[in-house]
């Protein structure tokens, strides 16, 4: 049977189809609710008043349990003349379905929960328990990190913020306990002319250390900075635009200058766990009496091996006549700033959450902020909480592309 062939009208015309674009869903409305904090050292509150009154003008609603201001010194007024209603019972707060936490999530918290919450709160790996991870799981719970959340310019932009606040509030701290007032040796910080500025170590070029070194340049000191990353410490110099005494961590360097040095910083990051311990025993035992050690990377273990974790009552003990102040979590010693800092990044992202219609388009269109989601809907998508209490991965790509 022969084929006939294709006929084309000459009449015929092509055109290109419009294109289909993505429709803005319907803003969603939020109920948002701020516990108050009970845990060890926790005086920083998520979302400062003024950014609760800007979600609640946005059409939201924002419910908080009461004192939970306390710590960086808002009143229930401050929350109540913004637009928060103010509860009595913790457990009123967990009736919202955005839980907005300066604390990670506690046992007795999880207990609270309800089915398919979303939780915005830091999670703090090395305390993280696998029992609170379970329970959270089983409540199909989506949680977001403060840790691993990322901006659009691939920064993260909370940690940040601590960091900064962490390396200007060292050398502040260190200048206390070097005075009389603290049974420090009497040398004020910096020095004044005609005699030799105070001498401080910076162990890590990262935020915390160039904003210690930036403080300590500003009150007159002679800074020295120690790090294995010589590209952290070129960009050190070019974000300070000063020259620095600079050198990669060789124990033998080290140890000769911390034996004339009046503050040390422990300042290195914990790529994924413990940090290095850098300084020895035999190290600390050499350094002049009276000398300051701070170290902030106590979080992760310390950089110090005469380091233990202390608390913001009781911050600081002497060993081998040397003071060390080791107290995890030294934002929460500036409640108010670190407070208002956390409230810029978070108020933005409850805004484009409600805009985008919701957790699960925020997602699905902000790459971002994958990066900060560890659970989704009762799915562990963090890898290093996977492999540290041995519990099943899912890849969140693959998680929302299946919803799709």
């Amino acid at each position: 049977m022969a084929t006939s062939k294709p006929f084309v009208s000459p009449s015929l015309t092509y055109e290109t189809m419009e294109e289909m674009l993505d429709v803005k869903p319907r803003q969603e409305q939020l109920f948002i609710g701020i516990p108050r904090e009970d845990s060890f050292n926790e005086n920083r509150i998520a979302l400062s008043p003024e950014a609760v009154g800007v979600i609640v003008a946005n059409g939201h609603d924002v419910v908080m349990e009461t004192k939970a201001g306390e710590g960086a010194n808002y009143s229930d007024k401050d929350y109540s003349d913004a637009g928060a209603k103010i509860v009595y019972d913790k457990k009123e707060v967990y009736k919202a379905d955005v839980i907005v936490k300066s604390a990670p999530v506690s046992d007795e918290e999880c207990e609270l929960l309800k089915q398919n919450q979303y939780i915005i709160s830091p999670i703090h790996v090395s305390v993280m328990k696998k029992s609170i991870i379970e329970k959270m799981m089983n409540k199909k719970i989506t949680a977001l990190s403060f840790e691993n959340l990322k901006d659009g310019s691939g920064h993260n932009p909370i940690v940040r913020s601590m960091s900064e606040i962490a390396g200007s509030a060292v050398i502040l701290i260190a200048g206390q306990y070097l005075s009389n007032a603290n049974n420090g040796k009497g040398v004020l910080l910096g020095g004044i002319s005609g005699i030799p500025p105070t001498k401080v170590i910076i162990i890590g070029a990262g935020i915390v250390g160039e904003y210690a070194a930036r403080t300590a340049l500003a009150m007159g000191a002679s800074v020295k900075v120690f790090d294995n990353s010589i590209y952290r410490l070129k960009r050190m110099q070019n974000n300070i635009g000063v020259r620095l005494w600079t050198s990669v961590i060789e124990p033998k360097i080290l140890a000769k200058q911390l034996k004339t040095c009046d503050v040390a910083v422990g300042a290195l990051s914990a790529d994924g766990g413990q940090t290095p311990m850098v300084v020895t025993e035999e190290m600390v035992s050499d350094m002049r009496p009276g000398s300051v050690i701070v170290d902030v990377s106590i979080d992760h273990g310390g950089c110090f091996e005469t380091s233990m974790v202390t608390t913001h009552k009781k911050p600081v003990f002497k060993k081998y006549d040397v003071i060390h102040y080791c107290v995890p979590n030294i934002p929460s010693g500036f409640a108010r700033t670190a407070s208002q800092a956390i409230s810029n990044v978070l108020m933005s992202l409850l805004l484009e959450t409600a805009d985008a219609g919701g957790v699960d388009n925020l997602i699905w269109h902000q790459l971002n902020i994958r990066t900060g989601i560890y659970m989704f809907k009762g799915a562990l998508t963090n890898f290093y909480l996977s492999e540290k209490f041995d519990i099943k991965y899912t890849d969140l790509n693959l998680l929302i592309a299946s919803r799709r």
